[in-house]
């Protein structure tokens, strides 16, 4: 049986880590090129910075939420063999799946904040192009919150698919010998 703790903190974490991601989302940084008479270049203005903050946290609510699943499940790999059956088909197939879209939303969650945080620093004179003031594009961290709710779900799915299949499996009846059976 799937421990309903277990399953409320996953769900609280995601929750969490989704706002977060959604949070980012809507305050990433945006730049302008201002202008300096007095020394005759420009430069870039960024104004906030907070995104990447809210990008970190939801990256570690996830990581948290993914480690508290697979602490719980042994991380498929050790324990008690699991009974055979739909449920242990599933919890493979969710299994695998889980680890995807975990590692796809952490990529979008890392990836938009390393970039969020990078300002350029160089400035250009009047005469020349003005500076390429870059920032993160718009929907990196939508699609990490996207992928957070995927993996939150399939996470949830699987952990109760292992459950199941946990059950209580012998795997040769419970006995330490060879069964025979009789001779016809």
């Amino acid at each position: 049986m799937a421990s309903k703790l277990v399953v409320i903190l996953v769900f609280i974490f995601d929750l969490i880590a989704f706002g977060l991601a959604v949070a980012a989302e809507r305050r990433r940084s945006t730049a302008n090129v201002k202008n300096d008479t007095e020394l005759n270049y420009n430069y870039c203005v960024y104004d906030s910075d907070i995104s990447t903050g809210f990008g970190a946290g939801s990256f570690f609510f996830l990581l948290a939420s993914q480690i508290l699943v697979m602490v719980a499940s042994r991380c498929f790999c050790c324990g008690k063999a699991l009974r055979p059956g739909g449920s242990r088909a599933c919890a493979i197939i969710l299994f695998l799946i889980c680890w995807v879209t975990f590692f796809v939303a952490e990529a979008c969650l890392l990836a938009g904040s390393v970039r969020n945080a990078y300002h350029t620093k160089y400035r250009t004179y009047f005469g020349d192009n003005p500076p390429s003031c870059e920032t993160v594009r718009k929907g990196v961290f939508a699609a990490g919150a996207a992928f957070i709710v995927f993996t939150g779900i399939i996470s949830e799915f699987y952990y109760i698919s292992y459950s199941k299949a946990r059950g209580s499996f012998e795997p040769h009846g419970g006995e330490a010998s060879v069964g025979l059976g009789t001779y016809k």
